[in-house]
């Protein structure tokens, strides 16, 4: 009885680990669907802005119902740039979880996709370092749009995070002020099938692998913004 009893609880662990796999994973590869669909839209992200970007993150799928409850209501995907002042190629994802409630209202109640470009190394480290408070510990603006948008504009200058948000079909820049942003540590593990491993080590580090599932995204990047052409990264 203790045998079958013991047997019957590995299953369920197998199976439950599998299943966390398995619903990252595809987190992961969602992100870099979103990319991709949103580089398809005609009137997207400023070029000039994404060239300059020193780390994309993505969030899939983001539902109003959780907002309601005040608890974690984004999970998607964080890649920078590699190299010491992010002016290299674009390195592995590393999970990250957007939470707060202060967005909630803006974003209706269909599923919305939300895209976050880290503009300057101050912003990037911040995120890796800790969880920040947009708008407190990483100043924000809602992002330009248009291909040929100029990204010389106030909020270009001033912020360090510039964000948008795509419902059915419509794209656009969002407030994300009051929100938090923190890696998403239990992710990363299942992703990496490492215990411990740091978002920090994920994108900085120089020997961990782009998993199969982040693939799409990182090349998604690389071929829409292959080089940092940020003045300070040119002059590195």
């Amino acid at each position: 009885m203790f045998r079958k009893l013991t047997l019957g609880v590995c299953i369920m662990f197998a199976a439950s680990s599998l299943y966390a796999a398995n619903k990252e994973q595809k987190r992961l590869e969602n992100s870099g669907t979103v990319m991709q669909e949103v580089m398809g839209v005609p009137d997207n992200i400023p070029q000039e802005l994404l060239e300059k970007a020193e780390c994309i993150i993505v969030f899939p799928s983001v539902l109003k119902a959780a907002f309601v409850v005040g608890g974690s209501y984004g999970r998607g995907a964080m890649v920078c740039r590699t190299g010491e002042h992010f002016n290299g190629s674009w390195g592995s994802p590393a999970m990250y979880a957007l939470e707060g409630a202060s967005v909630g209202f803006q974003l209706g109640g269909q599923a919305t996709d939300l895209v976050l470009l880290v503009m300057n190394e101050k912003g990037a480290s911040s995120i890796l370092n800790s969880q920040v408070k947009i708008g407190v510990d990483a100043s924000a603006a809602a992002g330009p749009k248009g291909r040929d948008a100029s990204a010389d504009t106030d909020a270009y200058m001033r912020a360090e995070i510039l964000s948008y948000s795509r419902s059915r079909g419509l794209f656009a820049g969002i407030s994300l002020e009051g929100s938090t942003l923190r890696p998403d540590d239990d992710a990363n593990e299942v992703i990496y099938h490492r215990k411990k491993i740091t978002a920090k080590e994920i994108v900085l580090g120089n020997n961990v692998a782009v998993p199969e599932a982040g693939q799409l995204l990182v090349r998604v990047l690389q071929k829409n913004a292959p080089h940092n052409e940020s003045e300070k990264a040119s002059n590195q």
